[in-house]
C-alpha cells in the first residue's frame, strides 16, 4: 500500500485521509449463519475487530446475549425444541430486537453491523432480507460456517460452550450432553444456504474452519475485503511474539526515526532475546524484522528463518526524522502541538500518520493470521499498531500503548480474544514512552490558524 507523501502544509496533509476511503459506500449488514459450536461468534468478533482496526466503524449484535437477558436462567436444551412455542417466541423476539438495533445503529452513522445468531432457516433469512434491503437501503452479506468434522465441533464445545454463561455451575459432562441435544434441535430444521434457492444473495460458506470456501455474488469492495480476511484467519494453536529492537544509539540521544546501530545495551538485549527464544522451544518459528539496521541486528543471534519486511519499518517522521522532541517543539511548534491534539490522525509533514501506518501494516496482519508461530522484531509505533489489533484498542488509545524496550510481548490467541504477557528480559534501556497530555486546549480562528497548548511535553 502506498503512503501519501503530500508535501503541502494544508489541513488534510496534517491529518491524513481515511484508512479505507470509499470502501463503505452503503451501510452493510453482515449476518452469521450456522449451527451452534461452529465458530460463528469467533468469526464475528474477529471480523468486527479487523474492520474497526482498518477504520471501518463496525459493531456486533449478539442474539444469545439478548436471549440470556430475556430469560431468568437457562435450564435445559428444551428451550431450543422446535415444539416449545413459548421459547420459540422469545427467541424470535430477541432475533428481531438484534436486527432492529443493528439497523438503527447503521441509520445513525454506523458502517457495518454484524448480526451474530444461528439464522438457520430460510424463513428467518427471508425476513432479514426484507428488513435490510426493502425496509432499509442497506447491503447484505451472509457468512455461513459449516462444520461436519466431529473433532472440530467437540473442541469448540469444550473450549467455549460448556464454560459459557449458560452452564455456570453445571457438571461438565451434563453440560456437554445438554449442548449436544441443543445442537440436535437446531439440526432438525437447519436449511443451509444453497445456490438453487439463494443465488441472488451475497454470501460465503466456510467449511470446517477454512478447509474450503464457497463464495457467491460479491457486491462491492467491502464484501471482497471481508472474504479475503475470512480466507486468511485460522484457529490453530499458536503464539505470536512481538518485541521492539534493542536500544539504539539514537534512543540514547532521544532522537526519533533514523537507521542507527544498536547501543551496547541493545547488543546485550539481542543476546538475551536469542537465549529467551531458544529456551521457549518454539516449533516452526519464523522471525520477521523491518529493513532497518537495529531490528536486523537484534535478530542476528536467533536460530530461525528470517524475513525483512519494509512494511515493518518505523513510522516515517518526515521533516522531523532524526530530531528530538525538544527540537521539534522549538523548530516546528505548531506541528508539535497539532500532533498532541490528535496523534492517530496527525501526519508528519512529508511523512506518515498512525492512520497511514495501520494501512501499511494490513498485509502484515493478514500474514500473521495465516502463520503459526512468529516473532516480530519491529519499532515502537509499529508494535503499538499490531498490539492494538490483537487487543481491540481504538484509535484514540493506540498511539499511547506502552511497549517498552527490551520486553517481549507474548500473544496467545484464545476463543474470543488474545491473552498478552509482557516479559522483561532484564536488560536496562532508556524509556522512550511519551504519555498523552492530560489537558490540551484548542482555539480555532480558521482552519489554518490553530493554537494548541499542551500542559506538558
Amino acid at each position: 500500500m502506498g503512503v501519501d507523501k503530500d508535501l503541502s502544509n494544508n489541513n488534510s496533509s496534517r491529518w491524513g485521509t481515511a484508512s479505507c476511503p470509499h470502501v463503505v459506500q452503503v451501510p452493510t449488514v453482515v449476518v452469521m449463519v450456522g449451527l451452534p459450536a461452529r465458530g460463528k461468534t469467533y468469526i464475528s468478533k474477529k471480523l468486527t475487530r479487523y474492520l474497526n482496526w482498518i477504520g471501518i466503524d463496525t459493531r456486533a449484535f449478539n442474539v444469545g446475549e439478548l436471549r440470556r437477558a430475556a430469560t431468568d436462567k437457562y435450564r435445559s436444551h428444551d428451550f431450543f425444541r422446535t415444539d416449545n412455542a413459548e421459547a420459540q417466541a422469545i427467541r424470535a423476539k430477541c432475533a428481531q430486537i438484534a436486527l432492529d438495533n443493528a439497523c438503527e445503529w447503521l441509520a445513525n452513522g454506523g458502517q457495518v453491523a454484524v448480526v451474530d445468531a444461528t439464522n438457520t432457516t430460510r424463513d428467518r433469512r427471508r425476513m432479514i432480507v426484507d428488513i435490510c434491503t426493502v425496509k432499509h437501503p442497506f447491503k447484505l452479506f451472509f457468512i455461513e460456517s459449516i462444520c461436519d468434522d466431529p473433532e472440530i465441533v467437540q473442541a469448540n464445545i469444550i473450549e467455549v460452550k460448556i464454560c459459557g454463561p449458560d452452564y455456570i455451575g453445571m457438571d461438565k459432562n451434563k453440560a456437554m450432553e445438554d449442548f449436544q441435544m441443543r445442537i440436535s434441535h437446531y439440526e432438525a430444521g437447519y436449511e443451509s444456504l444453497d445456490y438453487k434457492h439463494d443465488r441472488n444473495l451475497s454470501f460465503i460458506q466456510i467449511f470446517n474452519q477454512g478447509e474450503r470456501f464457497l463464495v457467491n455474488k460479491l457486491a462491492g469492495h467491502l464484501q471482497s475485503r471481508v472474504v479475503y480476511y475470512l480466507m486468511n484467519i485460522h484457529v490453530l494453536p499458536r503464539t505470536i511474539y512481538i518485541t521492539r529492537h534493542g536500544e539504539s544509539q539514537m534512543n540514547l540521544t532521544g532522537r526519533i526515526g533514523g537507521d542507527s546501530e544498536l547501543s551496547d545495551r541493545g547488543c546485550q538485549y539481542a543476546d538475551a532475546l536469542a537465549k529467551f527464544i531458544e529456551k521457549e522451544k518454539i516449533p516452526n518459528l519464523r522471525v520477521w524484522t523491518s529493513q532497518l539496521k537495529r531490528t536486523i541486528q537484534t535478530a542476528k543471534h536467533i536460530n530461525a528463518p528470517k524475513e525483512h519486511w519494509k512494511a515493518l519499518n518505523e513510522i516515517d517522521a518526515g521533516i522531523c526524522e532524526g530530531m528530538t522532541y525538544e527540537e521539534i517543539q522549538e523548530k516546528h511548534p505548531e506541528e508539535f502541538a497539532l500532533r498532541d491534539q490528535d496523534k492517530f490522525h496527525y501526519r508528519y509533514p512529508s511523512g506518515e500518520s498512525y492512520q497511514d501506518l495501520v494501512a501499511r501494516l494490513e498485509p502484515v496482519i493478514m500474514e500473521l493470521e495465516r502463520q503459526e508461530n512468529v516473532l516480530v522484531i519491529c519499532h515502537q509505533a509499529v508494535a503499538r499498531c499490531l498490539l492494538a489489533y490483537f487487543q481491540d484498542k481504538n484509535s484514540a488509545s493506540l498511539p499511547y500503548l506502552k511497549v517498552p524496550l527490551h520486553t517481549v510481548l507474548k500473544l496467545t490467541p484464545v476463543a474470543y480474544g488474545c491473552n498478552v504477557e509482557f516479559i522483561s528480559l532484564n536488560v536496562e534501556a532508556v524509556n522512550t514512552h511519551r504519555d498523552k497530555p492530560s489537558n490540551v486546549s484548542v482555539k480555532r480562528s480558521s482552519i489554518d490558524a490553530l493554537e494548541t497548548v499542551p500542559d506538558h511535553v
